[in-house]
């Protein structure tokens, strides 16, 4: 039997490296791409894995290359950001090609866009694509979609991030400063989604013992307020963020820093599901969400590769694509995250 190829794009980068690292300790074979072929021989050097690893220059911008790449490749994993600049073209390069697609974006504008351009090229093409599937995003799609499995007519899901120790990478500085510029936001209020200026507030979260209350940013831009509406009957969807996310002077200024000291942040996300005489809730947490990010999309990648994805083609939500709670156990087994869910209350 042929093994599959995994591409990744971006596989210099701190998350592409945490992810080849993975996929070769799964024993898959990877075709590293980017820009800079010198950057993509020396991680080739460094991996050590022989045959088992090739590389390939593309930058965003080749349409022949990026079209060569998805061409040879089962599945690619895409871990370049900004995804506001990077986004677009692998994704629609992918979908032509009929290559299987995961990338690690929080945006909800590239987010919905690939949902609003890729949808019926992928269908056709025979191609997964599961976009926002990483630490943002992802894992808070997941875990809304565990905490609201059989329950209808939500009123409200709130998704709450607290992080500390966060050093951002030069693509997240860059996707950061981006997203919190943006004036026009998208949101989900009254079944619909939603596009124009949001006034930001301050606001609190209580957070499970032993974290507790913690000061919020709200909202925060991500992806969820795109893709939870896809697998969860929900009215209003809350995003925040905790303040102590970028607290530190170093979170901004950790670019060259190394990835044991990167590695070292404390995460929890939260949910809670609210309707009509009752809610229910669940958390996610562990340590290094760069780390589990990366497992989440070795995870997908990995079963779309084998057969075990989704049984339709096209753009997909993480949780429309994998059954929530089983995907988030396999990662908790993983060392991702420790789970708990608090189910139908009232």
């Amino acid at each position: 039997m042929t093994k599959s190829l995994f591409a990744i794009y971006g596989a210099y980068g701190h998350t592409g490296r945490l992810v080849a690292s993975e996929l070769l300790a799964r024993d898959e074979e990877l075709l590293l791409v980017g820009r800079d072929a010198e950057a993509l021989r020396a991680l080739a050097d460094e991996l050590d894995a022989g045959e088992r690893v090739q590389t390939r220059t593309a930058s965003v911008d080749d349409t022949a290359a990026l079209r060569e790449v998805m061409i040879a490749a089962d599945v690619l994993i895409q871990c370049a950001g900004p995804f506001a600049v990077t986004g677009a073209p692998l994704a629609t390069a992918a979908a032509e090609a009929g290559c299987h697609y995961v990338d690690h974006a929080l945006e909800p504008h590239h987010v919905k866009r690939v949902f609003d351009t890729a949808q019926a090229t992928a269908e056709r093409t025979g191609a997964v694509m599961i976009p926002s599937l990483s630490f943002y995003g992802g894992l808070g799609d997941f875990l809304a979609g565990a905490v609201s499995d059989g329950i209808a007519g939500i009123e409200r899901i709130v998704v709450a991030y607290a992080v500390n120790g966060w050093r951002l990478t030069t693509g997240a500085k860059n996707t950061a400063t981006h997203l919190f510029a943006e004036t026009e936001r998208l949101t989900f209020s009254e079944g619909a989604l939603r596009a124009g200026y949001v006034e930001p507030r301050n606001a609190v979260f209580p957070f499970p013992p032993p974290l507790g209350p913690r000061p919020m940013i709200a909202p925060f831009p991500s992806s969820e307020v795109v893709t939870v509406p896809r697998h969860v009957p929900v009215r209003n969807i809350d995003l925040m963020l905790s303040t102590s996310a970028f607290e530190a002077k170093e979170a901004f200024e950790s670019e060259h820093i190394g990835a044991a000291e990167r590695a070292a942040t404390d995460f929890t996300i939260a949910v809670q599901a609210m309707w009509e005489g009752g809610s229910a809730a669940g958390q996610l947490a562990g340590h290094d969400l760069w780390r589990a990010g990366a497992l989440a999309s070795v995870e997908a990648a990995v079963r779309i590769a084998e057969g075990r994805g989704p049984a339709k083609t096209g753009v997909l939500a993480p949780g429309e694509a994998f059954s929530a709670e089983p995907f988030l156990r396999d990662l908790e087994r993983r060392g991702a995250f420790t789970l708990t869910l608090r189910r139908g209350e009232g």
